[in-house]
């Protein structure tokens, strides 16, 4: 007889009850919602609540529900019309707020309580901002070159050696003054960095190197410089309050960020693409700044740069702290007046604190610096162009001796909480120019999601109606256990929080043509050996034993096949990966153990003459 012993069928039970329940948020759907947070990360309070209620009953706006979960507001709405008209409303409401078109689920909160969750939706479905942007590779070179340059000019003055060095593209040219000192240099040169290609080469009268940088350290620059730029963006994206977004490398030197949920790019394209960072600079007050400004002469130990009203002062060439050595920044009201919290690491810190205890009653300026990358055409090819922007935001006496926390004033809200963001976030470690943007509106991904669901379920009523009529009994047996395949696949997906996009619901339809494949294999060997004369019981059994290597074959070099997939593809092909992975998985649970326990429980317990399987004639002798 074929029977499964107990423990199987209760596994089989379990495993489908536990399919089912995990499975069962996504029955429920979505509302229409937006989701409200700062801009600086802080809490939400009740009294913004409050407020956000009072403008939306204001303007007649109606919504189902809102409430506080997890720091963020999320209001609910009928419809995407109300929807659209609140977002409007609401950032004109809220204007230190993020306010993001999002879906919020509908789950019970039974469900909720048990941390069960619809699956996630990817930006094609859900809607959403893609942008691609292209990091700017040779900046970054050329910044790691400077690096250089600067610590072989101080190698070589601390050696005594006098000489003529500077940058000449993608080389640094080292002239050495006195022949003396020639064998000298070489040596203080290759003790920098062993991995530098380093040449001789004579400037005219004097004998000199070459620097220029190994294969090997322009490959491990730019890595670092996309790999530094990605986690950046990530951090910033955070900041923003945007639910599970993308950021991933794609390319040679591009990355790829995708917001679900955020409609309007204006206020994530200014974080995302911003370089942005600080200089303290003790202001040079002994020399007249505006004479500087107008005779083009500037002192020596100086630098001339401009405040933001155009008015211009003379900084320190020095640089007191610099942005890379800040560890947190936040937005603040300080006795009335908009202000950015800094806190210092210990290197700044000591800095910071030598500095003010020798300038006490002395001003000291905070520089901004921001560039602004864009592509140009030159003699018909592109290339980036950075446009360094320097602006004193600050100027202030120095009145009391501090350290690693101290507070910078003199910036609207709008600017300091831009800052505050910027700062805790990170700098770019190059810069990034947009190539790309695309928004996709609510709409659109309910309309793909729609599209998605029809195409589904064509698919499987179709196989469903060939396999009912073609099969008989253990078609609706294969049609049973292709439903459960279903189930199980959207209970991994809500499990494990995988994006589900357009090419993850072609990963499904596809799952579903392979789970029927299998029972196909299965059923025509049980035909085969029935044709054979062998009893009903036997050919079961050997259908389902017989067919199941090459069932395991077909599958495993396909799951290879995904895994490869998804290991060096990016994005949509990703999602296919995924979804055609977790079909596989699930099918060859459903198509030979599931269908093997119905077909138990429909002949296991009786001693049929036939099988209910369809024509035997392809098979007659």
């Amino acid at each position: 007889m074929n029977r499964y012993p107990l423990w199987k069928n209760i596994l089989v039970l379990l495993v489908v009850s536990l399919g089912v329940i995990f499975a069962l948020p996504n029955i429920y759907g979505d509302d229409p919602a937006l989701q409200i947070t700062t801009e600086d990360g802080s809490p939400i309070s009740v009294s913004t609540l409050d407020s956000v209620q009072d403008a939306l009953e204001e303007n007649e706006i109606n919504f189902l529900a809102s409430a506080i979960e997890s720091d963020a507001i999320i209001v609910r709405f009928q419809n995407v019309e109300s929807q659209l008209s609140a977002v409007r409303v609401l950032s004109e409401y809220l204007p230190y707020h993020v306010v993001a078109l999002t879906l919020a689920p509908r789950t019970p909160a039974l469900l909720k309580y048990f941390g069960l969750q619809p699956m996630s939706l990817g930006l094609d479905l859900r809607g959403g901002v893609h942008f691609l942007y292209q990091v700017d590779l040779d900046t970054a070179i050329n910044q790691y070159l400077t690096n250089f340059e600067a610590d072989l000019r101080t190698d070589l003055r601390e050696a005594g050696i006098r000489n003529r060095i500077r940058i000449n593209q993608d080389q640094i040219e080292i002239p050495i003054i006195e022949d003396s000192q020639y064998d000298l240099a070489g040596e203080v040169i290759r003790r920098l960095d062993p991995s530098l290609v380093v040449t001789t080469e004579d400037f005219g009268e004097d004998r000199g190197y070459l620097v220029s940088l190994s294969n090997t350290q322009i490959t491990q620059r730019q890595n670092f410089a996309i790999q530094q730029n990605t986690i950046t963006l990530r951090n910033r994206v955070n900041e923003l309050g945007v639910a599970e977004p993308i950021v991933q490398r794609q390319g040679l030197n591009r990355i790829v960020v995708q917001l679900p949920g955020v409609q309007d790019p204006s206020q994530a394209e200014r974080i995302l693409g911003a370089t942005a960072t600080l200089e303290f600079r003790l202001v040079d007050f002994e020399n007249d700044a505006f004479a500087a400004d107008s005779s083009g002469r500037v002192p020596l130990n100086s630098i001339l740069r401009l405040r933001e009203d155009g008015s211009p002062v003379l900084l320190r060439r020095d640089v007191i702290v610099s942005g890379d050595q800040l560890t947190d920044a936040s937005f603040a009201y300080s006795q009335g007046v908009p202000a950015v919290s800094v806190r210092l690491n210990n290197q700044g810190a000591t800095r910071m604190l030598e500095t003010t205890q020798a300038n006490l009653n002395r001003p000291m300026a905070v520089l901004y610096i921001e560039e602004k990358p864009e592509i140009v055409n030159q003699d018909g090819e592109e290339i980036i162009i950075n446009t360094r922007e320097e602006t004193v935001i600050n100027t202030a006496t120095i009145r009391g001796v501090f350290s690693s926390n101290f507070q910078i004033t003199g910036v609207t809200p709008f600017e300091g909480q831009d800052l505050a963001l910027l700062l805790r976030a990170g700098a770019l470690a190059t810069p990034i120019i947009k190539v790309e943007e695309r928004t996709i509106g609510p709409s659109l991904g309910q309309d793909n999601i729609d599209k998605g669901k029809a195409a589904v379920i064509i698919g499987l009523l179709l196989v469903v109606f060939f396999m009912s009529i073609y099969y008989r009994v253990f078609g609706v047996v294969a049609n049973i256990a292709l439903l459960l395949n279903l189930v199980l696949i959207i209970a991994l997906l809500s499990l494990l929080q995988a994006s589900l996009t357009l090419p993850g619901i072609a990963g499904i339809v596809l799952t579903v043509g392979m789970a029927v494949d299998a029972n196909v294999l299965i059923f025509e060997r049980i035909k085969e050996e029935i044709a054979n004369k062998n009893s009903p019981q036997a050919s079961i059994r050997a259908g389902y034993e017989k067919a199941f290597s090459t069932i395991a074959d077909a599958n495993i070099t396909t799951l290879i096949a995904a895994l490869v997939l998804f290991s060096f593809g990016t994005g949509p092909i990703k999602g296919f990966a995924v979804t055609l992975a977790l079909g596989i998985i699930t099918s060859m649970f459903t198509a030979i153990i599931g269908t093997r326990a119905l077909v138990n429980l429909i002949y296991g317990y009786r001693s049929p003459k036939s099988l209910s399987i369809g024509s035997l004639r392809r098979y007659a002798k």
